[in-house]
Order: C-alpha cells, then structure tokens, then sequence
C-alpha cells in the first residue's frame, strides 16, 4: 500500500470520530494514524529489521503493537486477545497494513460508541478515567510507530501533536509499568529539553536519535 493510500486511510479513522462525543478520542485517532502510515511504509524485505526494542524485530514489534491495541478495544467489553502481546500471535502472512487496519478500526469505533459523560473504562491495565485510557492506548500505538518507522529507515517523526497530547498519560502511567512489570527501559536524558516528542521518545526509554545498526 502506498504512503497516499495510507493517509487516505488514515484520515477516513480519524473522521470516524468526529461527532461521536467521546472526549480526547483524538489523541488516539492521531497516534492510530501515524501507526497506519509507519507499517504501510514498511518495504517487504524489511520486516526482519532491527528495532529499538532491543531482541525485537519490525515484525515483531507490529504484531505486539495489533494485539495491545486489540486489548484496548476488547477490555470495553470485558474480553481480552487471544494471544499475549509478549508472545503474539503472527498475522503478517496476508498484508500486514489490512490486517492492523481491521484492529485500530474497531477499537477507534468501540471507544467513539462510548456515551459522552464517560469517566472510568476498563483497560488491560485495569479501570482508568477515560482520557487516561485513550492517552495509554495512544502511547503505545505511537512509540511502537516510531519503532517501525526509524526501524525501516523512514522520515517520519513522532508528530508533536500526537506526544503533547500523550505526555499527561505517560506522566501518570509509565513510572509505574516501569518498576512493576519492566515494559519500559530506564528513562533517558532528553537531547532537546523543546522538542515534546524527543523528550516523550527519552521519558519512555527509547533513544530519539536511534538509528538502524549498520549490516
């Protein structure tokens, strides 16, 4: 699929949203859409590239950030994937752009159904008040964007939008998941303190000026 396709495609999930009355969606339909664009982008020889997940590849990497999605979405209704994220289950033998899309559609529809007073949902990281929850499941699907996109040699930045409107969840969140359950590596020195998707990209442990491994 191509980058025009993509932003198409990014834009239709997006504009599902408009009008559904859930507070915030947008921080989740802004980091779902630049997931989209960063696996469309993905050449066919480059799914076993490098990440900055240390041990993990691109592939892994997409089929971890589907299912974490999928959870998001399934914990609306008291369900939960089928697989671990940890150990997800492949699905990149069709065409990996399809098969995220069918996952971020129906999370972005489960959480727009939401009514608008919405305060507390479940999550797989049990209830949150919804804006926390949408920031959660929009961090994650935007960090592991950027994993697939400095992976596989892409010009696509974390957009700055997308991490100022995640930084509230991340501020409330990741020190906790980072002492309990370690899904989170140390949080490094920011580079450029006025770059809010470079000091996001170091409070989550990544390195914003990671670069593939020379073959």
């Amino acid at each position: 699929m191509g980058e025009e396709a993509a932003g198409t495609e990014a834009g239709a999930a997006a504009d599902r949203a408009d009008g559904a009355g859930t507070p915030g969606i947008e921080v989740l339909t802004g980091a779902h859409a630049y997931l989209r664009e960063a696996v469309a982008a993905v050449g066919d020889e480059q799914w076993g590239a490098a990440t900055p997940c240390e041990g993990w590849t691109v592939r892994q990497v997409l089929n971890h950030a589907r299912i974490d999605q999928q959870g998001y979405g399934l914990a609306l209704t008291g369900g939960r994937p089928g697989s671990d994220p940890f150990r997800p289950e492949d699905a990149l033998d069709g065409d990996p752009a399809a098969e995220l899309a069918k996952v971020l559609d129906a999370v972005a529809d489960a959480y727009a159904a939401l009514p608008a007073d919405t305060e507390e949902v479940p999550t797989p990281l049990g209830p949150l008040p919804l804006s926390l929850a949408l920031g959660a499941a929009a961090m994650d699907a935007a960090v592991h964007a950027w994993d697939i996109a400095v992976a596989t040699g892409q010009d696509r930045p974390l957009p700055a939008a997308t991490a100022i409107g995640i930084r509230p969840a991340a501020e409330r969140l990741v020190d906790h998941l980072r002492d309990a359950f370690k899904v989170f590596a140390p949080a490094r020195e920011t580079p450029d303190g006025h770059d809010p998707s470079a000091t996001l990209l170091a409070f989550l442990g990544r390195d914003p000026r990671w670069s593939p491994p020379a073959s």
